[in-house]
C-alpha cells in the first residue's frame, strides 16, 4: 500500500481531469475488474451539475531576473485547484491579491480550490510571501497553462457478487493533488481490501466498491444508483485519512445505530488501543451524501486523525513522511475485521428450552470444581443465555463484553451439535 501511495503521490488530481483518470487506471491495474466511467460535463445530478473538465500542464511565476519563484512542477499544491488560464505581467501588489498562505503555518503550502467559480491563484508558504512583499513594485510574469472546457467526470466502480445481492459499500475519494494521508491513504487501503474480498470465494454479501471525486462524484454516483443501493445496502464505510498512526476516528452515520455503526464501534473497542467518536454533526466527507435525507444509506466513516483536526491537513506537510506502512496496515486490518464480522453476523436461537445439558455433548466439564470451566465456558453459557433469535452476534457480544470474533468458534460448535440455529 505504501508503494502504491509513492507511485500515485506526484499526480495532480482534481474533481475531473487526466489526473483522476491516471489514478483510476493505476488502481485498475491492481484490481482489473474495476470499471471506469466517464460522465459528461453538464450532466444533471440531483441539485448539482457536472462541471467543465480541468487539466493543467504547467504554472509558474517568474521575476524580472528570470527566476521561477513559484513552480507548479516543484509542487502541484502551489496552484489553486481549477484555476482558469492566465498569462500576463503584473506587479507584486496585484499578484498578492491572488496568493494564499497560512500565517500560523509559515512553512506549509495550503491546498486551495475554486471549483464552481472562475478564479485563478497560487499558494505559497507564508515565509515566501513575506519575502516577496518587500518588493511591491517588482514585476512578475504570471502563467497558468490550464484548460477549462467541456469534458467528463471520471469514477471507478467494482461490484463483487456474493451469494446474495445484499450489499456492503466501500467508498473512497480520488480528487486531491499531492497529499498522502488526506488523499491517497483511503484509495490504497480500499484497493487492498478489494483484493482481499476478491480472494474470499465464500463471501455471503455482494460488495460495491467505488472510487469517486469527493462530493460531486458521490452525488453523481448516487443519482445513477441510489434506488438500487437503498434496496440492497446493509452496511458500509467511507474510508479516508487512514495512513498516519494517530488515534482512530469514528464518524457516526446520520441515524447512528446502523449495523455499520455497531460493528465499527465494536471492532474499535476490542481491536484498537484508543479511538475517538464523532457525531454526524461533525461529518466532513461523502457520508454527507450517502446519509442525506431520502438516500438514508447505513454508512459511517473511519479515519485515523480526523480531517481538519491534524495540522498537516490540506497542506504540503501531508506528505509521504506523515504516513507509514504500519499506519496503513493497521487501518486495513481494522476494516478487514469489520467485514469479517459482517459476513458472519446473524441472529442465533438456542433450540432447547431451559439451559441445555452441555456435559453430555462434551461441551462442559463433567467434574464440578471451584474454578468452573474457565472463561471459554463462561462465554459459551452467556452466549446461550442471549441466543433467543432476537439478538444478532454483535448485540450478544456487546452484552457479554466479548469480542464477537471470539464467539464465532462457540457458535460453530453449538451449530455442530444441533443446539443452535441461525434465524
Amino acid at each position: 500500500m505504501y508503494q502504491w501511495m509513492k507511485d500515485l503521490f506526484p499526480i495532480c488530481r482534481s474533481i475531473t481531469g487526466n489526473g483522476v483518470r491516471e489514478t483510476l487506471q493505476y488502481i485498475k491495474n491492481l484490481i482489473p475488474d474495476l470499471t471506469i466511467y466517464e460522465i459528461p460535463s453538464g450532466t444533471k445530478a440531483f441539485d448539482w451539475t457536472v462541471p467543465d473538465e480541468w487539466n493543467i500542464s504547467d504554472a509558474f511565476v517568474i521575476d524580472e531576473n528570470g527566476r521561477k519563484i513559484i513552480d507548479f512542477k516543484n509542487h502541484n499544491l502551489c496552484v489553486v485547484g481549477y484555476s482558469e488560464p492566465v498569462d500576463t505581467i503584473m506587479k507584486f501588489a496585484q499578484l498578492d491579491q491572488h496568493l494564499h498562505s497560512l500565517p500560523d503555518q509559515p512553512n506549509a503550502i495550503p491546498y486551495v480550490t475554486s471549483y464552481y467559480k472562475r478564479y485563478w491563484g497560487f499558494c505559497v508558504t507564508e515565509k515566501q510571501r513575506q519575502v516577496l512583499r518587500q518588493y511591491p513594485n517588482k514585476k512578475f510574469h504570471v502563467k497558468i497553462d490550464a484548460t477549462l472546457k467541456s469534458g467528463h467526470l471520471s469514477y471507478g466502480e467494482l461490484i463483487i457478487p456474493g451469494k446474495i445481492d445484499k450489499e456492503i459499500l466501500l467508498s473512497s475519494y480520488i480528487c486531491h493533488p499531492s497529499m498522502a494521508n488526506n488523499e491517497l491513504s483511503g484509495p490504497v487501503v480500499t484497493t487492498a481490501l478489494a483484493q482481499w474480498v476478491l480472494k474470499n470465494n465464500d463471501r455471503r454479501f455482494t460488495y460495491r466498491i467505488v472510487f469517486v471525486p469527493e462530493t460531486i462524484g458521490a452525488v453523481v454516483y448516487l443519482s445513477r444508483y441510489w434506488e438500487e443501493m437503498k434496496k440492497k445496502t446493509i452496511a458500509g464505510f467511507v474510508l479516508n485519512c487512514l495512513g498516519d498512526e494517530g488515534d482512530y476516528s469514528y464518524i457516526a452515520s446520520r441515524l447512528e445505530n446502523t449495523l455499520s455503526d455497531r460493528i465499527l464501534l465494536h471492532t474499535l473497542k476490542f481491536k484498537t488501543d484508543k479511538f475517538k467518536t464523532y457525531s454526524f454533526l461533525e461529518r466532513g466527507s461523502d457520508e454527507r451524501q450517502y446519509c442525506s435525507p431520502g438516500i438514508d444509506l447505513p454508512i459511517c466513516t473511519l479515519c485515523r486523525s480526523k480531517p481538519g483536526e491534524f495540522k498537516e491537513y490540506h497542506t504540503s506537510l501531508d506528505d509521504l513522511e506523515f504516513v507509514s506502512p504500519k499506519g496503513l496496515y493497521d487501518s486495513y486490518r481494522v476494516v478487514r475485521e469489520c467485514l469479517k464480522l459482517m459476513e458472519e453476523n446473524c441472529n442465533y436461537r438456542i433450540k432447547v428450552l431451559c439451559e441445555p445439558q452441555l456435559g453430555k455433548r462434551d461441551l462442559y466439564p463433567n467434574l464440578s470444581i471451584k474454578e468452573g470451566g474457565g472463561q471459554n465456558i463462561k462465554n459459551m453459557m452467556n452466549f446461550i443465555a442471549y441466543a433467543d433469535g432476537n439478538h444478532d452476534l454483535i448485540e450478544i457480544a456487546e452484552k457479554i463484553n466479548v469480542y464477537a470474533g471470539e464467539l464465532l468458534p462457540i457458535a460453530a460448535r453449538l451449530l455442530q451439535v444441533d443446539l443452535l440455529e441461525k434465524s
